[in-house]
């Protein structure tokens, strides 16, 4: 499929909202492998222009009332361009609220209330399974190695603006196997819940870049659970990491453009067939690639 028939369908998952959007009542949790609807509420006036969806999992770009001169979320500084744009996230776990403070050229301040809406989340009990298998101790040597790998990654700032292209592009299509937030309870003791999508496509099909970035991590070798990891930085704070490639067809420090050719589907690592782990960060903030990519595509 080209990637102009791919445009549309995304879309339909990127709204335009006026301003902050009110939280819808949390829909009951889906069926395993089911994705829950997607909660929706009007919109109230306020200072700032938001587009995008104010909801766990959602990521929003935003213009900043004129004059602003220091922008915060509940607190912490978002960068700002000069035409007044910024890119903010809220991780599967955020509370119902945020607050948005624009200080002015004259020391005012302009505030916006943010109600963030609930999602409901695919939760597996598995009630006759430990949390954790039995640690390897080659795992214990290596892993925090890649970690710290990974952590470098993420710290690293690009000039890259793919963050405008809401929506991205799917970097592959395909069916999707497991849901972002997805996660299985073992004996009463939560897991770590899924932090991406996995789209289930044969071994070699070729993973196309979701927007424009800079390559921050191209794995030498394969990592213990992530196998071939690719990950690219969108900038202000935005990246996407690819798992369990087969191959990786770019370089660390590369700039790749949107549609391009980045790597090829694999079951490197901790994987039980092929797949592509696909994942989106915004600074701390897990967020979900369904909702910045819209609907997967429908594939023949």
């Amino acid at each position: 499929m080209g990637l102009a028939a791919r445009l549309p369908a995304a879309i339909l998952g990127f709204t335009l909202l006026g301003s902050a959007q009110l939280p819808a009542a949390a829909p009951s949790a889906p069926a395993s492998g089911e994705a829950a609807p997607i909660p929706r509420a009007p919109n109230i006036a306020g200072p700032f222009t938001l587009q995008g969806q104010l909801i766990q999992g959602g990521a929003v770009i935003g213009t900043a009332p004129k004059g602003t001169s220091l922008l915060t979320l509940d607190g912490e500084s978002v960068p700002l361009t000069s035409d007044r744009k910024f890119l903010i996230a809220f991780d599967r776990d955020h509370g119902l609220g945020a607050t948005l403070v624009a200080t002015l050229g004259d020391g005012s301040q302009q505030k916006q209330a943010l109600a963030i809406a609930p999602r409901a989340w695919d939760i597996s009990r598995l009630d006759t399974l430990p949390k954790y298998p039995v640690p390897r101790p080659e795992f214990d040597r290596v892993r925090p190695a890649e970690l710290a790998q990974i952590n470098a990654a993420r710290k690293l700032q690009a000039d890259a603006q793919g963050w405008r292209q809401m929506p991205f592009f799917w970097p592959v299509v395909g069916r999707i196997s497991t849901l972002f937030g997805s996660q299985r309870i073992y004996r009463g003791e939560p897991g770590s819940y899924h932090s991406g999508i996995d789209i289930a496509r044969p071994t070699g099909t070729v993973v196309l870049a979701p927007a424009d970035g800079v390559v921050i991590l191209a794995a030498a070798k394969p990592f213990t659970l992530e196998g071939n990891l690719l990950m690219v930085d969108h900038g202000m704070g935005l990246n996407s990491a690819f798992m369990h490639l087969s191959r990786i067809d770019v370089k660390l420090g590369e700039h790749v453009r949107r549609g391009q050719p980045i790597g090829a589907v694999g079951m490197t690592g901790r994987a039980t067939g092929p797949h592509l782990h696909w994942s989106l960060k915004w600074r701390e903030a897990r967020i979900d690639p369904l909702l910045v990519a819209g609907s997967m595509p429908v594939t023949d």
